[in-house]
């Protein structure tokens, strides 16, 4: 279960897949109907990951949330979001023992709307955890493949319009170029 680059648009409905990084800000596909919007840095962006529900004790994180909901299920939809809010409520009271003060009607409403969209799209579905080993060797490789694609180089050009590479760019500030001065 890995809701890590699923996030949440404060003012549009629905979740988004970040797909990848804009110098502006993020452009992300709708989970719903597939479309792939812009998000602006102005924009307020809320990762699955980050949101946590409040509970008796220490806040519970939406990811702890939806296992235990998925468990509950066994893998399927659970309660229309639409249903009556006292119903809604003591459904996830059943899951989860959560503050009923802190915890809003349309927040629930909210979370299991978001639990069915995932479920529905299959984004829910429990696949087994890599181990520490194979976690450090695929970290490993992503770095390694990090540092090489940093590495700059500089193509040079000779006589006959051949290019020829070099080891690495010039790093550092620009040189002043020194022409003489017009005497006169």
């Amino acid at each position: 279960m890995d809701i890590s680059g699923i996030i949440s648009i404060t003012g549009k409905p629905g979740l988004y897949k970040v797909i990848s990084q804009t110098k502006n800000g993020l452009l992300v596909e709708s989970i719903d109907d597939g479309k792939r919007y812009p998000v602006f840095a102005s924009e307020k962006v809320s990762s699955l990951e980050d949101i946590s529900l409040y509970t008796k004790g220490d806040d519970m994180p939406l990811k702890e949330v939806f296992e235990k909901i998925y468990e509950k299920t066994g893998g399927k939809e659970a309660v229309n979001a639409k249903s009556e809010p006292n119903e809604l409520r003591n459904y996830l009271a059943s899951v989860v023992d959560y503050d009923q003060e802190r915890v809003y009607n349309s927040d629930v409403k909210k979370l299991l709307q978001w639990f069915n969209t995932l479920v529905s799209k299959g984004l829910l579905d429990k696949k087994e955890e890599p181990t520490a080993e194979s976690s450090e060797e695929t970290k490993a490789v992503k770095d390694l493949v990090k540092k090489e694609s940093n590495k700059k180089t500089a193509v040079k050009k000779t006589s006959d319009n051949a290019k020829i590479k070099t080891s690495t760019a010039k790093k550092g500030g620009s040189v002043k170029s020194v022409t003489p001065r017009k005497a006169g």
